[in-house]
């Protein structure tokens, strides 16, 4: 996988599930299994604007080649998607989500092993110099 390949997927997911999760997030929550209510939209609104937000990055960078900043977006992605993995797969061993939430664990370590793989997985080849030892 490329650095480009990962920030245009990344991009796709975020567009489809942050315009979803915008509009109707209790209809989007009750096919995952769970439920909202006023506060829990209001939050689930928060994060479509965070994911937005991260659509913004990952399609207006998926042509950088700077390798400090290329090496920036990666971990922010790496530590985002981690996340959600941990807090998605409480969410659904704890029933707040049901069996289709399984789906969204795939797709945020999906997205964490391939940062890890562009950023580490191929010998660090990100681009740019490496930092120097401390």
């Amino acid at each position: 996988m490329t650095f480009r390949t990962l920030l245009v997927l990344k991009a796709a997911v975020c567009l489809f599930f942050g315009i979803l999760m915008l509009a109707v997030p209790g209809p989007l929550f009750a096919l995952l299994g769970g439920t909202l209510t006023a506060a829990g939209r209001f939050a689930a609104r928060e994060y479509a604007a965070a994911m937005i937000g991260t659509l913004f990055l990952t399609w207006f960078a998926r042509n950088i080649h700077a390798g400090d900043a290329r090496r920036a977006i990666l971990l922010d992605l790496l530590v985002y998607d981690a996340i959600g993995v941990v807090i998605t797969v409480a969410a659904v061993v704890s029933g707040v989500l049901g069996a289709l939430g399984w789906g969204v664990v795939a797709v945020y370590l999906f997205f964490t092993v391939g940062s890890a793989y562009v950023l580490w997985g191929r010998g660090g080849s990100v681009g740019g110099s490496s930092p120097a030892p401390a």
